[in-house]
């Protein structure tokens, strides 16, 4: 009675037997092929793993290989095509090559054909995928500059050698064209910018990574008035002033630049840069200081900060007076001011100390009533969009308390702004001085 089971695989009656010459060939460029494959793999992640230190090492290196690097570098879709080509031709001849040899070790026969298409499809598949993947770029993301120094000058001779320069050219272009008709419908607006970096809170970007992130996205959609010094609090010069109280005024300010007003405050006529008076310190009391002031940069409130950032550095300037729709000054804004809303608090020995706010416990502050809306929101840790779409023309916490109540609080009077309750500490008869900002408990 014959048996019904399909044929084991006996390693060691095929060794007795001994393979055939062209088996053995072909097994010896199936080993070829997977340390092309491992190395193709390898360089992929040690190019593209390679730290901005070490590129920066590599560009003061005076050597071949050092040299080779950079330049595959500055074009890395070349660089990356002929690695893809390259490795993928292995592959397939990988595939090619094992099934002619696997015909050797385990031919197919009647009733062994799921065993043998098992073979090709996974022990094949795991051979390429350790081989050829895993280990390859395991090693060079650990060792990606000695990678690298060693797959140079082969990856560069081997993209300017036909056929291989030819494929390249060809997946580059159409990759490129592609990528460009993409990127005319692709676009990401600020809200998904800001939810998508909002995303990054739990991995290793730091606080201060994560402000300066939040300062970026918010940038564009920031408006002059939202940082802008108040007029009553702007340090500006009467045109009446002789050059005597000037010099007082400069030296009592610490500022590099200074407004110059026409009889109130709201009509400012120049702007005088402290550094034009050095030469004439020395001058009488009539000395016509007029003479060297600047024409005013004005701008309106609704000024979009980024735009104004390239406007300073258009016309190499550092202060802007903010103007409202009657044409008065609103207030001043700085370069310092602009930067500051992506960097933080800048400080120089001219700035005051003082404390404009004080944290109570974690959920209540106290702050100045002259408190700029767009700082409560950063030190509080809010968006700001509760805030943004009631508060009218205010800019402050107690102008938005103005713009709330429609007339000057008393004290103790409160106003709630969704989950946050606005205390008024303190107030006279022209302005809100103090606000007690009460967050709701999360639970």
């Amino acid at each position: 009675m014959m048996s019904t089971e399909p044929p084991s695989f006996d390693f060691t009656s095929v060794t007795q037997a001994g393979l055939s010459n062209q088996a053995i060939i072909y097994l010896l460029i199936v080993l070829l092929l997977l340390f092309i494959s491992a190395t193709m793999s390898g360089s992929e992640s040690a190019f593209f793993s390679l730290k901005p230190s070490e590129k920066d090492a590599l560009k003061s290196e005076d050597n071949l290989r050092s040299k080779t690097i950079i330049d595959l570098l500055s074009k890395p879709r070349d660089l990356l095509a002929s690695m893809l080509i390259t490795h993928n031709f292995v592959i397939v001849a990988i595939v090619i090559l094992s099934t002619f040899v696997l015909d050797e070790f385990y031919p197919v026969a009647k009733g062994n054909e799921l065993i043998r298409f098992l073979l090709e499809v996974f022990g094949i598949t795991f051979v390429i995928l350790i081989t050829g993947e895993v280990i390859p770029k395991i090693y060079a993301t650990n060792n990606a500059l000695k990678v690298a120094k060693i797959m140079a000058v082969p990856l560069r001779l081997m993209g300017k050698t036909p056929p291989m320069s030819w494929l390249k050219w060809a997946l580059v272009s159409g990759t490129s064209f592609i990528s460009k008709g993409r990127r005319k419908s692709e676009q990401i607006s600020s809200d998904e910018l800001e939810f998508a970096i909002a995303l990054t809170k739990e991995d290793s970007t730091s606080e201060d990574e994560q402000k300066l992130f939040e300062g970026i996205v918010k940038f564009g959609r920031t408006e002059a008035c939202q940082i802008m010094k108040p007029r009553i609090e702007m340090s500006a010069i009467d045109e009446e002033s002789d050059f005597k109280e000037v010099l007082a005024f400069v030296l009592k300010s610490g500022y590099s630049r200074i407004p110059v007003f026409k009889d109130t405050t709201d009509n400012v006529i120049g702007i005088l840069y402290i550094k034009d008076l050095l030469p004439f310190l020395a001058e009488q009391i009539d000395f016509n200081w007029h003479s060297m002031l600047r024409k005013p940069f004005f701008i309106p409130e609704n000024k979009k900060i980024n735009d104004l950032l390239q406007e300073f550095r258009n016309k190499k300037m550092h202060l802007a007076i903010v103007v409202d729709e009657y044409g008065g000054a609103s207030g001043v804004v700085t370069l310092e001011d602009i930067l500051e809303e992506i960097v933080g608090d800048i400080t120089d020995e001219f700035d005051d100390d003082e404390i404009v706010f004080t944290k109570l416990d974690e959920t209540t502050y106290v702050f100045e009533g002259r408190t700029a809306l767009n700082d409560l929101y950063k030190i509080i840790g809010i968006d700001g969009k509760d805030f943004e779409q009631v508060k009218g023309d205010a800019d402050t916490i107690g102008g938005f308390i103005l713009e709330k109540a429609g007339r000057i609080p008393k004290n103790n009077e409160s106003y709630m702004q969704g989950d946050i309750k606005l205390v008024v500490e303190s107030s006279d008869k022209k302005r809100v001085k103090m606000v007690k900002v009460k967050l709701k408990i999360k639970n």
